[in-house]
Order: structure tokens, then C-alpha cells, then sequence
């Protein structure tokens, strides 16, 4: 059983900045994916990372300031979110996809994740 661990959730300002982890237990996983479910929405796929390769994808909504990056040598991979807005409220989960070699193709979607994490909550609120 793999295990997710995110941290680095809170409350922050409007044009603020964060950076959330994702800490997997073992290494055997193919890609992570970040979800948010922002109040009384569906959840949605922002970003996603190939462990092979570093290979990325992102939503167009969060496209230039979302970054997705990894350290393989800790399994640890993170989501810096850059010019906080209301609407990135929510609670961020990552996820694990350890059945597809393919990795990060694509934007990521619910069924393809094998492990969730138990998500951290972002507010940004002045």
C-alpha cells in the first residue's frame, strides 16, 4: 500500500504564495497528480508529474502559476501555487497513478489514481 501524506496547506492572502508537498512512502508509482475541491464543486485535476521523466501537465486554469516539481531521492513532490486568488480555495489532494508506465499524458482524472492523500486545506481570504 502506497501512502500519500500532503502538507503545507492554510491561510493565505490574496497574491500569496504556497507550496504544498506530497510524500510518498515508496517509490513505486508512475505518476502524481494534484486535485483540488474547491466548496460545493466537483473535485478537478490541476497538474500532474511523470516520475520517470519530470514530464508535466497542467489545466489551462492554473497554467503559468502552478508549478509541479519532484525530488525522486525523497519521494517527495510538490505544487507551488503562485498569485493566490479566492477561487484556489479548496482542499488539495495528491494522487498516485502506479498502473500506467505511460505516467503524466494528460490532464488527470479521478479513476486513473491508484492512492489519495487525506488533502490539505488552502484558503486565500484577506
Amino acid at each position: 500500500q502506497l501512502r500519500l501524506v500532503e502538507s503545507g496547506g492554510g491561510l493565505v492572502q490574496p497574491g500569496g504564495s504556497l507550496r504544498l508537498s506530497c510524500a510518498a512512502s515508496r517509490s513505486d508509482y508512475y505518476a502524481i497528480a494534484w486535485f483540488r475541491q474547491a466548496p460545493g464543486k466537483e473535485r478537478e485535476g490541476l497538474s500532474c508529474i511523470s516520475r520517470r521523466d519530470g514530464d508535466t501537465y497542467y489545466r489551462d486554469s492554473v497554467k503559468g502559476r502552478f508549478i509541479t516539481s519532484q525530488d525522486n531521492d525523497k519521494n517527495l513532490v510538490y505544487l507551488r501555487i503562485n498569485s493566490l486568488k479566492p477561487e484556489d480555495t479548496g482542499v488539495y489532494y495528491c494522487a498516485a497513478d502506479s498502473t500506467s508506465p505511460l505516467g503524466c499524458r494528460g490532464p488527470p482524472r479521478d479513476y486513473e489514481q491508484d492512492y489519495w492523500g487525506q488533502g490539505t486545506q488552502v484558503t486565500v481570504s484577506s
